[in-house]
């Protein structure tokens, strides 16, 4: 997919997404800017960074979002470290702008066009009303477009240049995909079968006996052959009778501790030996089935989705009411879920409806994918804050498949290059900026 969705470690480039009012011209040539000087009352040169300039004007704004985001639960710092991690932040980008540049990227005017469309979507605006409130703002269309052209240029630059950092050898192929497998199988679904003779909690030793030896009878009739679910309905006096005392498929993280010690040695099919002594009373346990992981196998999903991304603008608490409000209008079938992710939702599948298209465990980033897992087929979410925004997801479809080898493989890289993305890109920002020329401006007399 060409733009962001869930499953890719994209950049929060806030400029781009920023609501009309609140966006900043994050790349202005110096000549440019210099025109502008004085448009702004107080406004200046703070810093410029190759042939870009930072404005003292973009540093207060940058601050004022930071200090809106803080309104939304986020500590703030000191007001000297607010401004100078404002500072950094709008120099890191001038320096991958410049970056971006010299390495001849180019951006299609359509794909600005989309992006220019998503911003005026997110703030439910047409694009007259847009162009009014740039003007109010000051701002040239033209410039505003060429910005969104940067944030665009910078995203794909980080993602490229990072992803060819991180190499990712066979041998930690091979070694994830061995711990994959032993993780997928440490937590198995478990039937298991009961019969409980109950034991009071005041229990004298003659009644304890006499418990003990109703249950050794119902073992002995188990072990010459008798149907277990046949004993148990006759004997156990646990909630599970009536179903032959069969519990039910569960992870073994979600059945007793003694149960999961007790029949971890038995095959399916077997009874425990012995009785199994607990608090309740007396146990005889089978197990029915156990449905351990199959290597090279998975579950995908196929879902869609809507998603508003936050911004000093549009928080996440009036972005999570929009989608309540989509997801009752979808519900009351006065809209479909497609149409609404046409028009409002903000990254490349929203063309197709907000189609995600099949994907893998640990495809999706992972609150996204907790979310979806807990659907049912044809289920919508309540609203689900991510790095990304806000969601409201649909389970389409699932199915299980069997990856080839090569598949398997290509998903542990994937899996691995992910792990590695952000601290890679930490380390190529530094680089960056070790190499640029940066000179910082005191405030004119």
């Amino acid at each position: 997919m060409n733009d962001p969705v869930p499953h890719r470690p994209r950049l929060a480039l806030a400029a781009l997404w920023l609501a009309v009012l609140g966006c900043s011209l994050t790349s202005m040539p110096i000549a440019a800017a210099q025109g502008r000087e004085g448009a702004r009352s107080g406004d200046y040169i703070a810093v410029i960074v190759n042939q870009e300039l930072v404005t003292a004007g973009e540093v207060e704004r940058r601050v004022e979002r930071a200090v809106a985001e803080a309104g939304r639960g986020a500590a703030l710092p000191p007001e000297a470290e607010l401004r100078r991690q404002a500072l950094d932040s709008l120099i890191d980008e001038r320096v991958m702008i410049s970056s971006a540049r010299e390495s001849g990227m180019r951006v299609e005017e359509s794909e600005i066009d989309r992006a220019v469309q998503s911003i005026a979507s997110q703030n439910q605006i047409s694009m007259d009303v847009l162009r009014e409130r740039l003007r109010a703002e000051g701002t040239d269309y033209g410039r505003f477009r060429n910005n969104v052209r940067d944030q665009i240029m910078i995203e794909r630059l980080s993602e490229r240049e990072v992803y060819q950092r991180i190499k990712i050898s066979d041998e930690e192929v091979d070694r994830y995909i061995a711990k994959q497998r032993e993780a997928a199988n440490a937590d198995p679904e478990t039937n298991l079968a009961q019969i409980l003779v109950t034991v009071p909690d005041d229990a004298d030793a003659a009644t304890v006996a006499a418990r003990r030896a109703m249950a050794e009878a119902a073992l002995a009739r188990v072990k010459a052959g008798e149907p277990f679910d046949a004993v148990a309905r006759a004997v156990s006096e646990d909630a599970n009778r009536k179903n032959g005392g069969e519990i039910g498929l569960r992870l073994s993280s979600r059945l007793p501790d003694l149960f999961v010690e007790s029949t971890k040695d038995l095959k399916v099919g077997e009874v425990t030996p012995q009785l199994v002594r607990s608090g309740a009373g007396f146990h005889i346990l089978k197990v029915v089935a156990r449905k351990e992981a199959v290597a090279g196998r998975v579950t995908q999903t196929r879902a869609r989705h809507v998603l508003l991304r936050t911004s000093p603008q549009l928080s996440a608490e009036v972005a999570t009411r929009r989608l309540a409000e989509y997801r009752k209008q979808i519900e009351a079938g006065t809209r479909s879920f497609e149409d609404i992710a046409k028009q409002y939702s903000e990254d490349g599948s929203a063309a197709a409806g907000g189609d995600l298209g099949w994907a893998s465990p640990g495809v999706m980033v992972p609150e996204f994918e907790a979310a979806m897992n807990e659907l049912p087929i044809g289920g919508i979410s309540a609203p689900v804050v991510s790095r990304f925004g806000v969601h409201l997801i649909q389970v389409l479809e699932r199915r299980e498949v069997a990856l080839e080898v090569k598949q398997l493989r290509e998903q542990a890289r994937n899996a691995l290059r992910e792990q590695r993305f952000e601290q890679a890109y930490l380390d190529w920002t530094k680089e960056l900026r070790s190499r640029a020329y940066v000179e910082y401006r005191e405030p004119p007399q």
